[in-house]
């Protein structure tokens, strides 16, 4: 059966981290997910991604599928899923055995993206006891997910249960050419990593596009752009929430603990002039204004891109500031063609 979710209007998601605000505990950052979570899906909002990340002080988003199954359990009707699974740190049939599980819990509500990258540094990356070369085969490996997610064959010896015949839908997730020519070739939606790493977007875009085969999944590309989100009621109030996504990405670029911490005023903003030039490359596509700039330059990206979906990251630190911007969000969506 062809996906259903190919229309006219754009769609409206949230990519989490489970970010962890200084002074704060994991423990902390799981609360204050579920109830983004939970505005997100009164709001109408069509997914919740969790992210995968390891040996991360800031990011609590190491055990995926465990956060899934918490956000699925205390939502109702928004979908629940991986952005993403991070194959090369995963044995496929545990991957299909674990989604198999969470589709088996809360029906068809679960997305498995799946991502080529380790998502953390080398020396985590061998802690995680997963072959070094693994992402060589990762475009195998997804086929052999799709393969176990599938009803079952009579001579079939390896099964996922539960996952067989659950045929959880199955998101090709990155921010290269490659990750957008397999999504083409196995006739799969794609999700692109703009929120992080925006330089390849129109071109892996193209490709994904002139490549695309359709599949028994999706008649058509289906495209979801990632990227940031910073409203504030005025432009000047934006820029300064923006801050804390600034500190964390030098903290990132420095080697330092990304803890969340409180924005500060711009012009007290210490780095060098090429991480000012990284940290803005790396935010490239980043909106941060006030409603109607935030509505213009969404709808630059929809115009120019046709995007299927936009999913943000609302990187700020008050947490109501974070839910009141998805009411901002929501009103947005009601006026973007």
């Amino acid at each position: 059966m062809y996906m259903d979710e190919v229309v006219m209007s754009v769609e409206f998601s949230l990519l989490e981290l489970a970010s962890v605000r200084i002074n704060e505990t994991p423990c902390d950052s799981f609360s204050h997910a579920l109830s983004y979570a939970q505005a997100a899906d009164s709001l109408g909002f069509k997914r919740f991604w969790l992210a995968e990340h390891h040996n991360m002080q800031g990011i609590a988003s190491s055990a995926t599928a465990v956060l899934i199954g918490h956000i699925a359990g205390n939502t109702q009707q928004i979908r629940v899923g991986s952005g993403g699974i991070m194959l090369p740190n995963h044995s496929p049939l545990v991957v299909a055995e674990q989604f198999g599980t969470l589709a088996s819990l809360y029906g068809d509500r679960i997305d498995l993206g799946l991502g080529r990258a380790p998502g953390t540094d080398p020396v985590t990356s061998r802690a995680l006891k997963r072959d070094e070369h693994a992402a060589e085969n990762f475009a195998q490996e997804v086929q052999v997910i799709q393969q176990l997610l599938q009803p079952s064959q009579p001579q079939q010896r390896l099964r996922a249960v539960p996952g067989e015949g659950t045929e959880v839908p199955i998101w090709i997730l990155g921010s290269s050419l490659y990750s957008a020519g397999l999504a083409a070739q196995l006739g799969l939606p794609y999700s692109f990593a703009g929120h992080f790493a925006p330089a390849h977007m129109r071109a892996a875009l193209k490709r994904y596009r002139s490549e695309f085969r359709p599949s028994a999944r999706l008649e058509k590309p289906y495209f979801i752009l990632g990227l940031p989100v910073v409203w504030g009621e005025t432009e000047a109030k934006a820029h300064h929430y923006a801050t804390t996504s600034v500190q964390r990405i030098l903290a990132l670029f420095r080697g330092e603990p990304m803890w969340m911490r409180p924005p500060i005023d711009p012009s007290q903003l210490d780095w060098s002039a090429s991480e000012k030039y990284n940290v803005e490359a790396f935010l490239d596509l980043a909106q941060v204004g006030d409603e109607l700039q935030i509505l213009d330059g969404l709808q630059q990206l929809r115009d120019e891109l046709a995007v299927d979906e936009f999913m943000f990251t609302i990187d700020v630190y008050d947490k109501d500031l974070r839910i009141k911007t998805l009411s901002t969000l929501a009103q947005i969506k009601t006026h973007l063609r």
